[in-house]
């Protein structure tokens, strides 16, 4: 499976709260907190949601309160896709 990416967690954020490809959501964007991008934790939850039931994980309830960048969401999206990877030569 494909690393989740900052265009991955765009693209939802983007359907959570109804906005149009238009808004700018650059890779400065990736760095800045939820907040001073406009998005409060109801968005962020739909989001949560979205990425578990998309990608068959279960974050960790830390990551609302603790992921606020959409890097660090996208770094915790990838740490829950690796702990559900089996480990190398694992049968």
């Amino acid at each position: 499976m494909s690393a989740f990416t900052t265009e991955d967690l765009f693209k939802i954020m983007r359907e959570c709260a109804g906005e149009e490809e238009a808004v700018d959501l650059s890779s400065a964007a990736a760095e800045q907190e939820f907040a001073l991008l406009g998005y409060d934790s109801l968005a962020l939850m739909e989001a949560i949601s979205r990425v578990e039931r998309g990608h068959g994980i279960t974050l960790p309830e830390e990551t609302l309160g603790e992921a606020l960048t959409p890097t660090a969401f996208v770094a915790a999206v990838n740490a829950a896709l690796a702990d559900r990877m089996p480990a190398a030569g694992a049968a």
